[in-house]
């Protein structure tokens, strides 16, 4: 994690402290469902759990401890018990360090989770706002970064608005999958422990039991979130690119806001950059750099191996905070972004009617002849309108082969702008309902 681009809810999930605090209510949870069962004295759970709940974990002394055991879990039980005094003996009873580590995963991923959907919501309110505002700004769409035909910037936000709504619902399913209990003891049989245990400390924490956790909760689960983290991401770079191309000097159709005493540049005074979105789309693929490697932890070794966990301690956090941190930039992009109406209008009048020519190329076939006659007659038009700078209405007025086929009033009428707005609004209530 990096503290640039880190936001301090998100870091707090991942710190030593919340940590070993999850340890230890999953612990503490264990021992009263064993308390229940018999297993250990009902008195001895309670003494756990005043004792647990009161203690201050100190970090650096678990961590001076793991440096002999050469174990984490070892290390924070014997730190523990050094607060619950002898009743500390019953506590892991029948459990393996998987069921503390994955468990403990599974609520961070679940919370990390919570900050994301809320963070997605916000995008989603901005993204909105905005859409709204601009239903009916006409711009110019583009296709292979050319010139194509004109729409909304309204609607170029509302769909954003559609494809982070999709986001939020793979989210919600992601958080689903990963929000799995495993308290089912070496190699994942309950040998040691009773089902019952699992079954109490999941509901405690919010989770659902592992169905078969082989001593740990497979890393399909895993790997499908940290997936769903790097598509989410990818749209968090559409739509900075997006962005950065509008902001380009030669287009300046939507621009980041640039605040008072902002300065763009070191060496020249006039620049304007898109920082922000740059910086959204490099952090997007860090975000995205982590599902492979997470996909790549599925494949563990018989009932379990460790190669899993050097990785989730990276991309645990790293994956999380960063895209905490890139949502809640885009959100502040979109909220504030700068947009050019006229600017919009300008570069699409840049080709002088070009916009217009499926309109009268379809008008031809109405009128009678053949696609491809009618596709070479407007072509040869337009092309005049690329190389010279012609005006394409006046240069489809002076075709004569144009004119034999179309009145000149039906070849005005295809040049009018509304023609290509006239569905926004069904567009709108499709996405915004």
């Amino acid at each position: 994690m990096i503290p640039r681009y880190s936001r301090p809810e998100m870091v707090a999930i991942w710190s030593p402290e919340t940590r070993f605090r999850i340890w230890f209510e999953i612990e503490a949870y264990a021992c009263d469902a064993l308390a229940e069962l018999g297993v250990i004295p009902r008195q001895a759970a309670k003494t756990i759990w005043e004792k647990g709940s009161a203690a201050k974990f100190d970090v650096e002394a678990i961590d001076e401890i793991e440096r002999v055991t050469k174990h984490d879990v070892i290390a924070f039980l014997t730190h523990l018990a050094e607060f619950v005094g002898p009743d500390a003996r019953f506590i892991h009873q029948g459990m393996t360090s998987s069921d503390v580590l994955d468990t403990c995963f599974a609520v961070q991923l679940t919370r990390a989770s919570d900050i994301l959907l809320a963070d997605i919501d916000g995008l989603l309110a901005a993204l909105k706002r905005r859409a709204f505002e601009h239903k009916d700004t006409v711009t110019i769409g583009r296709s292979h970064g050319i010139h194509a035909e004109p729409t909304t910037f309204g609607v170029k936000l509302a769909q954003a608005y559609a494809e982070f709504s999709r986001c939020r619902e793979r989210l919600v399913h992601a958080r689903e999958d990963i929000a799995t209990c495993a308290i089912s003891g070496a190699v994942g049989t309950f040998a040691n422990i009773d089902p019952y245990v699992e079954e109490h400390v999941a509901a405690k924490l919010g989770l659902k039991p592992e169905p078969v956790s082989t001593q740990v909760i497979p890393r399909d689960r895993h790997a499908m979130f940290f997936a769903t983290l790097g598509v989410i991401a990818s749209s968090v770079e559409r739509l900075s690119i997006e962005i950065r191309h509008l902001q380009r000097t030669e287009v300046l159709e939507a621009e980041e806001y640039f605040s008072p005493g902002q300065k763009g540049s070191s060496a020249m005074p006039h620049k304007r950059n898109p920082v922000l979105t740059e910086n959204l789309t490099g952090l997007a693929r860090m975000v995205r750099s982590m599902a492979l490697p997470a996909m790549e932890n599925v494949a563990l070794w018989h009932e379990r191996d460790i190669s899993h966990s050097s990785v989730e301690r990276m991309i645990g956090p790293d994956a999380t905070v960063t895209l905490d941190f890139a949502l809640s930039r885009l959100t502040g992009v979109i909220d504030k972004l700068l947009i050019y109406p006229d600017n919009m209008l300008k570069n699409m009048n840049k080709f002088r009617g070009l916009v217009h020519s499926q309109r009268v190329m379809l008008a031809l076939t109405q009128a009678g002849l053949s696609r491809e006659d009618s596709y070479r007659l407007v072509q040869r038009n337009a092309m005049r309108v690329w190389e010279q700078g012609a005006d394409f209405l006046e240069e489809l007025l002076a075709d004569k082969e144009v004119t034999a086929a179309l009145p000149e009033v039906d070849i005005r009428e295809k040049f009018d702008l509304g023609y290509h707005t006239k569905h926004v609004d069904t567009i709108f209530k499709r996405v915004f309902g």
